[in-house]
């Protein structure tokens, strides 16, 4: 503080408001760039997902994979579908724990936030209805 200004009280001087606006402006633009930076490590994030065969549905070599959280099970259904080389008219169900088929819009990252387990979402799936 100056010597001018030791005995003034400065808090509603038109200085500090320009100073608290200025302060305030910044954090918005910290807090702006911040989201983005979520937004990106949210996008670049990947779920352990676990593929066990039910029924008659083959099964797969690999059953562990790692995929990108914003996926849909849509996109899960149609991997599946090329990695066991069955016809695109071929149904395949997925099912989560055991319990119930969630729809192909469905993010695996809400899935696997309600029921993954041990680091890992399991799904299974079959060529016939089994559950649910």
């Amino acid at each position: 503080m100056s010597e001018d200004n030791a005995g003034k009280d400065t808090s509603n001087s038109p200085e500090s408001e320009v100073s608290i606006s200025a302060s305030l402006q910044g954090a918005a633009k910290e807090e702006k760039y911040s989201e983005k930076d979520s937004d990106l490590e949210i996008s670049k994030r990947k779920v352990d997902i676990l593929l066990k065969a039910t029924g008659d549905a083959p099964i797969m070599k690999n059953k562990k994979w790692s995929v990108p959280c914003d996926r849909t099970i849509g996109s899960i259904i149609a991997f599946v579908k090329r990695y066991l080389k069955l016809q695109e008219s071929d149904s395949l169900y997925i099912y989560v724990n055991q319990c119930f088929a969630p729809s192909p819009d469905q993010i695996i990252m809400n899935l696997y936030e309600c029921f993954g387990a041990d680091g890992k979402l399991v799904l299974h799936y079959c060529k016939t209805p089994a559950w649910g």
